[in-house]
């Protein structure tokens, strides 16, 4: 078998499937554990969060049970945030208290942050003390934090040991984490002075002190640090792993590249829906709670539609004495809303990831410029030549090539400053930009378009 051929085969074994989900959610209502533990046997980690997703709400903690020791809570760190709440529920807490201890203090924290605090309170207290305290330090911190998002396990030793110390305590010591790829080096107040990648320490001579081979030159994230700022970090120094300090300087955790991924993907998902101005929705989310935040936006959206007809409105007379008008206003703005999106995409997410900042703001809003002047020249010429071959009068190639040229200026401004102006106020680009460039590309749009028409073609 080719490798093309196994790849294919893997992914149809493990591929999760509308009949798979019918056949375990079947073999639940039934009580078969055994067929249900058949089914889902093969399944890997990613699948099996896809089949939870998929099945129904009350199958979910149907088929956690039945797996029972069997299951990997492992599969809770990867399905959507909101079924991951609704099971984190539905589970008893002893079930929850198995799982915490099963999972890293970042992804534990995650799965009970939303319990009671009574709830909250009886998990804790089934942990050995050095989780509970590693796991209440993650609570600490507000969500999106570099200390909600950061492991409270690490490998800490101080800077007299030797090498050969290090080395006998990471075999010897049984609370040690699973994988790690750095050991910290701290002082009595547990402050931080440096660091040790693994491959270095194993090349080091057993009789050198720590202190002798430790890097010093860290990027040290504060645990209050907003995690996008900290997914930045990562990015632009090229970063696996970074220790996490409280604000007295005190090692409370590290951050390691797999979680930024989480945060990166999250962070882009999120700015995405918020420029179609869909929130933050879930595909697991009911029709009950996607319809009132799409309704609110499309009802903003509402007002600025009215506003471009009244504009429309203005000119009624002249729309009556030439229909073509009527065939051509639509392509104009059409136009310039494309062009405000493509610039404003740009600028809600190079503001987002600070790459748009006072140090090049006005080589970008020139740049902006320049291309909006220079696709509308060039679309202007287009659709001039188009309204002249269509309707065999010049003047109205002209019309629309002047309205052409002005919204497509307009569009690329609009799009440029409209999210500059809404970060400036304090409020999050990506959530209104579109509603407001939309607005001013059909106005302009149509006010010059109909304008010019009643000027010119009288």
């Amino acid at each position: 078998m080719s490798e093309t051929e196994e790849i294919g085969a893997h992914e149809r074994r493990t591929a999760v499937t509308q009949e798979l989900v019918r056949e375990v959610g079947d073999a639940l209502e039934a009580h078969e554990a055994t067929q249900v533990r058949a089914l889902v046997a093969d399944l890997e980690t990613p699948d099996l969060a896809d089949l939870i997703e998929l099945l129904e709400p009350e199958h979910r903690i149907g088929l956690i049970q039945t797996l029972g020791p069997d299951f990997d809570f492992e599969v809770l760190t990867e399905v959507d945030e909101k079924v991951r709440d609704q099971l984190s529920e539905a589970l008893p807490n002893d079930v929850l208290a198995k799982a915490v201890t099963d999972l890293d203090s970042d992804d534990a924290a995650y799965l009970i942050e939303g319990l009671e605090a009574d709830d909250q309170k009886e998990i804790l207290d089934q942990l050995p003390q050095g989780e509970r305290a590693a796991l209440q330090r993650n609570l600490l911190y507000p969500e999106e934090t570099a200390g909600r998002l950061m492991q409270a396990d690490f490998v800490a030793v101080p800077p007299f040991w030797t090498v050969g110390h290090v080395i006998d305590f990471a075999r010897d010591a049984e609370d040690l984490p699973e994988t790690f790829s750095e050991i910290f080096v701290v002082d009595p107040g547990f402050h931080l002075l440096g660091s040790i990648d693994i491959s270095r320490l194993l090349r080091a001579k057993r009789d050198l002190t720590v202190d002798k081979i430790m890097d010093t030159d860290r990027h040290i994230v504060l645990a209050t640090a907003d995690q996008e700022a900290v997914a930045r970090q990562f990015e632009r120094y090229g970063l696996m792993a970074a220790p996490v300090v409280d604000k007295n300087d005190r090692l409370v955790g590290v951050v390691t590249v797999d979680d930024v991924v989480e945060v990166i993907e999250q962070e882009a998902d999120e700015d995405a829906k918020l420029l179609a101005g869909v929130g933050d929705e879930r595909l697991s989310d009911s029709v009950r709670q996607i319809a009132p935040p799409r309704f609110s936006w499309l009802f903003v959206n509402l007002f600025t539609a009215i506003l471009a007809s009244a504009v429309i409105a203005l000119f009624d007379t002249t729309i009556e004495s030439m229909v073509a008008l009527a065939v051509l206003m639509p392509i104009v703005a059409s136009m310039g809303g494309n062009a405000g999106t493509q610039t404003m995409t740009v600028a809600v997410r190079a503001l987002a990831t600070k790459e748009l900042n006072p140090a090049n703001i006005v080589r970008v809003v020139v740049r902006e410029t320049a291309v909006g002047l220079l696709n509308g020249m060039a679309f202007a010429l287009i659709m001039a030549l188009i309204a002249v071959a269509w309707f065999g009068t010049e003047q109205l190639g002209l019309v629309i090539a002047a309205a052409m040229l002005v919204n497509m200026l307009a569009a690329a401004l609009a799009g440029i400053f409209i999210p500059l102006a809404l970060d400036r106020m304090g409020f999050d680009p990506a959530v209104a930009s579109t509603v407001f460039v939309t607005t001013v590309t059909d106005v302009v749009g149509f006010f010059s378009f109909l304008g010019l028409a009643t000027l010119w073609l009288k």
